[in-house]
């Protein structure tokens, strides 16, 4: 996804909790915006794994 495809919003974040997310996207070799961005993808991709899984298992009892 291209830059211009992105949309802009403001994060208000606790500066401890923002430090360790620097630090993490040091050691990955990311911007901070991009770490965030991969945390939060992160995220969405294992809820929806589970979605599905609980999913799967209501469905063959």
């Amino acid at each position: 996804m291209s830059d211009k495809e992105k949309k802009a919003f403001a994060l208000r974040i606790n500066p401890a909790l923002l430090k360790e997310i620097e630090r993490w996207a040091v050691d990955e070799f990311r911007s901070t915006n991009g770490q965030i961005e991969y945390i939060l993808n992160e995220a969405v991709k294992s809820r929806n794994r589970k979605s599905i899984k609980k999913d799967n298992d209501t469905t063959s009892q």
